[in-house]
């Protein structure tokens, strides 16, 4: 009988430096256009573009630190962000009559875990454009330490995606972690200490992106390919039972949404109580004022997703689970990689060699339940019903083509083609971090989360179009377009 397949055990990680080249700073500048063309975007809008070539000159002249909190909604983010910092802050420089330092540009964190899947050309390429690799599940002094330096002595402002993670959702903003807020209070200690008097500056950036021309017959074929993954023939009506106009044809369609949702959580419920002999828990009674169908799809959703991440946590001997959805995934992933990437590989014989590769299979493969439920960690019960719009349609419909796509093998594959989009960002008032450093020195923890809540508003105000950013804009005083 044929072995199963093995993953093999590999070194340990190791960290990847920052090694910014302005030759290969000038080559992505130059393929930029193309790699947006790529990924949909025929054009990438910003508000308030002024505002932040006012403080990149404020920061080359040593007047302040600038660290850019930038929401990540996709993977498609990295790019935007370039053309932003890359082209739009140069333009607007330009305009104001502002000398900027070429090249102009901005180190960033990433997840260490990109070179992993898409190859160490990645990881280099990331490095040379100031990228700084962190893992998320654990304290990572090295890569804390590199971003921290960047931030008090680099020569570039520091990017930082404060949700983490993409959340797939153009108009909802995920949970904010600290570590940004106290990367930027550990700069004025490091200011304080060397008797600098600068500004530690946050500005945030809200990003999201509208698709050019709502093509509702590509939404509804893409139902018809999700339901036919569950063995469902396509809409009530026959192939396309969606299309067409009028109050009707949305109703059948949003129920159709419904309904592939729950048929995908069905599927998931079956094979961990199959598979793996789970009980899973009795629904909770809904909240007062919860419809009952909101509430048993997102109470499900929720029980399927702590069903699936016990099952990793109990493989990799993670016994006492806590935090959030988000933090509990990170350990897991930390785990995984503690058994997948070993720096005592070479003090072991033959024998345990492979011991610590069935070791690193079983590793993964307990990952594999993270990663599922990675997939569904973003999902709702109300995101489209509150506003039944083409980019929520296809917001949630891709979380649900990707997650299917991954559970078949097939996540390599070019997800469907909803119509070209518009990125817009809007880059608000800074938040100034010095005139908070005393209440930090007094109470860091309260500081933190306080900086954190302002952040979170800010970031939430543009992204609604209500803060001083827009409204700025709005007014004629900061809009330019790629």
């Amino acid at each position: 009988m044929p072995r199963a397949g093995i993953q093999p055990a590999q070194p340990g990680l190791r960290f990847l430096p920052a090694h910014f080249s302005p030759w290969v700073h000038r080559l992505s500048r130059w393929a930029l256009p193309v790699l947006l063309r790529t990924r949909g975007i025929v054009d990438v809008q910003v508000e308030g573009a002024e505002r932040l070539a006012q403080l990149f000159a404020e920061h080359q002249q040593g007047r302040a630190r600038l660290l850019i909190a930038f929401r990540h909604p996709t993977t498609t983010d990295p790019l935007t962000m370039a053309q932003l910092v890359w082209e739009e802050v140069p333009r607007a420089a330009r305009a104001a009559r502002l000398r900027l330092h070429r090249p102009v540009y901005s180190q960033f964190l990433y997840d260490r875990g990109i070179p992993l899947w898409a190859g160490a050309a990645a990881g280099w390429i990331l490095g040379a454009l100031g990228g700084i690799p962190i893992q998320r599940g654990k304290l990572d002094r090295v890569a804390l330490k590199a971003a921290r330096d960047v931030l008090a002595e680099g020569s570039s402002p520091l990017a930082i995606a404060p949700e983490g993670a993409t959340n797939n959702h153009g108009e909802m903003l995920g949970p904010l972690e600290p570590g940004l807020a106290q990367l930027a209070f550990w700069c004025c200690d490091d200011l304080a200490a060397a008797g600098r008097q600068q500004r530690v500056l946050i500005v945030p950036i809200a990003l999201r992106y509208v698709t050019q021309g709502l093509d509702w017959p590509a939404v509804d074929a893409l139902l018809d390919r999700l339901e036919a993954q569950l063995g469902r023939s396509p809409g009530p009506e026959g192939a396309g039972g969606s299309r067409g106009g009028g109050r009707p044809a949305e109703e059948r369609r949003y129920r159709r949404l419904i309904q592939l949702g729950e048929g995908v959580i069905t599927v998931m419920e079956d094979f961990y109580r199959q598979a793996h002999g789970l009980e899973l828990p009795p629904l909770p009674a809904p909240a007062p004022g919860t419809a009952a169908n909101e509430h048993g799809f997102i109470a499900r959703l929720e029980r399927i997703r702590n069903a699936a991440l016990a099952v990793a946590e109990t493989h990799l001997q993670l016994l006492r689970p806590k935090g959030s959805l988000g933090e509990r995934c990170r350990r897991v992933e930390q785990a995984g990689w503690s058994r997948l990437y070993r720096d005592d590989l070479e003090t072991m014989t033959p024998l345990e060699r492979s011991l610590a590769d069935w070791q690193a299979t079983e590793a993964r493969l307990a990952m594999d339940h993270m990663r599922l439920v990675e997939h569904f960690s973003t999902l709702s019960g109300s995101y489209v019903a509150e506003k039944p719009s083409f980019d929520r349609y296809t917001e949630v419909l891709q979380i649900l083509w990707r997650a299917i796509a991954w559970i078949n093998g097939t996540s390599h594959d070019k997800p469907p083609d909803l119509g070209s989009r518009l990125a817009r960002l809007s880059v608000g008032e800074p938040i100034d971090v010095t005139e908070r450093h005393g209440r930090y020195l007094s109470g860091r923890r309260e500081a933190v989360n306080d900086l954190m809540a302002e952040l979170r508003a800010r970031m939430l105000a543009e992204l609604e179009g209500a803060g001083p950013g827009a409204q700025a804009a709005r007014a004629g005083l900061g809009t330019s377009s790629a």
